[in-house]
């Protein structure tokens, strides 16, 4: 069952590159956590996509947002990821447990490989996914792939956080009744 928006999120508590160890219950956000799951350092779509989210940061922080990245990768691969994309602002966390990225509903791949920019995949990891948690621990956004491809824009993201507080915009999604 995927997860449900205004409903509480699974628990994350994750070591983090620079910055100790994240626990999502304990964020403080004005707003929100984005939490963005990526698929690891064999990802180059990952490396472009978090160079985009480390340049926006700053404007995500400006809006009451918070953000990190977290893959299943373990320290080495995910430093190096975070020196590919230039990280100064942008958490990251690693060694996210398998079965945790099944609790937030995450599919989960095999490993084929070496990549096209010539690393090895882990022989398991996890897929994208991107969440807006709000301070409450409850899910206001979500978007999970079973691919690197396609995945939500964070310049949009910044516009429609602008639209969302000025006019109190709930978080929608939430029905589970009969249709």
């Amino acid at each position: 069952m995927p997860l449900l928006p205004r409903q509480p999120v699974p628990g994350l508590i994750i070591d983090t590159l620079d910055h100790g160890t994240f626990d999502l219950a304990s964020e403080t956000p004005d707003f929100a956590t984005l939490v963005v799951f990526y698929r690891g350092l064999h990802c180059p779509i990952c490396a472009t996509y978090l160079k985009e989210l480390e340049r926006l940061t700053p404007d995500f922080a400006e809006r009451g947002v918070t953000t990190i990245a977290i893959s299943s990768d373990g320290e080495e691969r995910t430093r190096a990821m975070a020196e590919k994309v230039g990280a100064t602002a942008l958490r990251f966390g690693y060694g996210l447990p398998l079965g945790l990225a099944r609790e937030w509903g995450l599919y989960v791949s095999t490993g084929r490989g070496t990549t096209s920019i010539g690393i090895e995949e882990p022989e398991l990891f996890s897929e994208p996914g991107v969440f807006l948690v709000r301070t409450d621990g409850t899910l206001y956004f979500a978007s999970v792939q079973t691919m690197p491809f396609v995945r939500p824009h964070f310049q949009e993201m910044v516009g429609a956080l602008d639209f969302v507080r000025k006019n109190d915009y709930p978080a929608r999604g939430e029905y589970t009744g009969a249709v």
